[in-house]
């Protein structure tokens, strides 16, 4: 829930040694030296989000590199493979070298992009969102990316149950509690001092909106470089959790009466060194947008014309971009709550947009960037951002208006009503051929995300839950 606005962060260790013309400057096994690293994790994430790796020694570096790290892919998860298909081969991105000594001395994280025959596979999650931004850069624009991670601290009771993993942290309203934060300070400071370790510029650490929730910041970066950090800030938090005999959970809606989890997406357009969204003459800081579009037509934002046909880009495929942003059963526990312990649930429920509100879908905090609220704690980073550049960019080619921002608490009566359910999302996702197709442009892959899901709801949806006993069992 923090809204300061931080900024653009250092490209990350070993950036220069991205692949630009076929091979890395530098081998792998020569970085990891240099590090003082014994085992690498080659990861890469399944279209839920899953981590999948192989745990792979430095002498054997070369050989990740060459293409020789297989993954039976039907086994790893939702990768669009059967039984029958070629291995998956993780081809390790150098730039993603990330040493994580306070886990295991010696071991470090590298993400990959997965690989089927030579290519690059049109299903991973992480190449889904390098075509998405490969789109962008050929009309001369980068996106940047801030994300807010959201988790509960849990513990699993004896009977299934779950409570906070601090039995003080009761309270109705304890957001930004100095006391809970301090209870756990061990946790957030061994969290923080790992972000900052790893040059992401951790900036705040605090006690969200309900008991057990906490929330920490780092600085934005390039999209890729964001998604790559939310899956490895995911698996931290997991493990060091864990080594304190709690559970760090990102599951939308743990406790049916405290506010949801939440994963707020913090966008903005960049052509090289010029920011795109501030208006002309705005104050944008960092050389704000000039020429023709770029007009905030006296709405009040101090945002451009592109960054306004933005907006309306993601507000229009607002229903079918849920299925991303909010990508499970219990997501829409969360989007569909009345209220919370606290009085508020922080989750829109209708596709619209404003100033500095936190009751809209994209909230405007500042001319240089628009928060995407809608997201929650389960959404896989590589597909929420790849999905929503993509509804974006729908807006900016057709130069979409929005029209005027809406007020505090209101939205505009045509404003699209968010999916009740992960199937009315997935009924959404199939009816948008823009974000059917915004999976590596290939509506085959969106259809096959869709079905997927919807064998998902279906699977919950079999079950006989405790509530249909007790509404049901002597009803009539």
């Amino acid at each position: 829930m923090t809204s300061v606005a931080t900024p653009a962060v250092t490209a990350p260790p070993f950036a220069e040694e991205r692949e630009v013309s076929g091979a890395p400057t530098i081998s792998l096994a020569d970085i990891a030296k240099a590090h003082g690293v014994r085992f690498l994790l080659a990861t890469f994430v399944d279209m839920t989000g899953k981590p999948c790796a192989k745990l792979v020694p430095v002498e054997a570096s070369e050989e990740l590199e060459d293409g020789a790290m297989g993954f039976a892919g039907y086994a790893a998860g939702l990768m669009g493979q059967k039984p029958q298909d070629p291995d998956l081969i993780a081809v390790p991105d150098l730039a993603s070298f990330t040493p994580v000594p306070f886990i295991k001395e010696g071991l470090a994280i590298i993400h990959c992009d997965p690989h089927v025959n030579g290519k690059p596979w049109p299903y991973a999650p992480r190449v889904i969102l390098k075509n998405t931004l490969a789109r962008l850069a050929e009309k001369g624009m980068q996106a940047k990316v801030g994300a807010e991670v959201e988790y509960f601290l849990v513990k699993k009771n004896d009977d299934g149950t779950l409570s906070t993993a601090d039995g003080r942290d009761d309270s109705p309203r304890p957001c930004y509690d100095a006391r809970g934060v301090t209870r756990m300070y061990d946790h957030l400071t061994g969290i923080s001092e790992a972000m900052n370790g790893l040059g992401w510029g951790n900036y705040a650490n605090d006690h969200e909106d309900a008991a057990g929730q906490f929330e920490q910041n780092f600085n934005y970066a390039d999209a890729l470089t964001t998604a790559d950090r939310v899956v490895t800030l995911r698996y931290i938090l997991n493990i060091l959790a864990e080594q304190r005999g709690m559970t760090a959970t990102f599951m939308p809606k743990p406790f049916t009466d405290r506010t949801g989890t939440g994963l707020h997406f913090h966008l903005s357009l960049w052509s090289g060194s010029e920011a795109l969204f501030p208006a002309a003459g705005s104050g944008a800081g960092d050389g704000g947008a000039t020429g023709e579009g770029n007009n905030d037509d006296g709405r009040g934002l101090g945002i451009s014309g592109l960054a306004y046909s933005f907006i309306a880009g993601i507000l229009e495929h607002a229903p079918a971009l849920q299925a991303f942003l909010a990508p499970t059963v219990n997501s829409y526990k969360r989007t569909g709550a009345t209220t919370s312990s606290s009085g508020a649930t922080w989750s829109p429920r209708k596709a619209s947009f404003g100033g500095n509100d936190r009751t809209h879908m994209i909230r405007v905090p500042d001319n240089k960037r628009i928060e995407l609220r809608s997201g929650d704690g389960s959404a896989n980073p590589y597909l929420a951002i790849a999905t929503a550049i993509s509804a974006g960019l729908d807006g900016v080619e057709k130069a979409a208006d929005p029209g005027a921002p809406s007020g505090p608490g209101e939205s505009r009566p045509d404003a699209h009503q968010l999916p009740a359910t992960l199937l009315h999302a997935v009924e959404a996702l199939r009816q948008d051929p823009v974000i059917l197709a915004s999976l590596s442009g290939n509506p085959e892959i969106g259809r096959y995300y869709a079905d997927a899901k919807e064998e998902e709801f279906l699977s919950w949806h079999n079950q006989v839950s405790d509530w249909e006993i007790r509404t049901y069992l002597t009803s009539i």
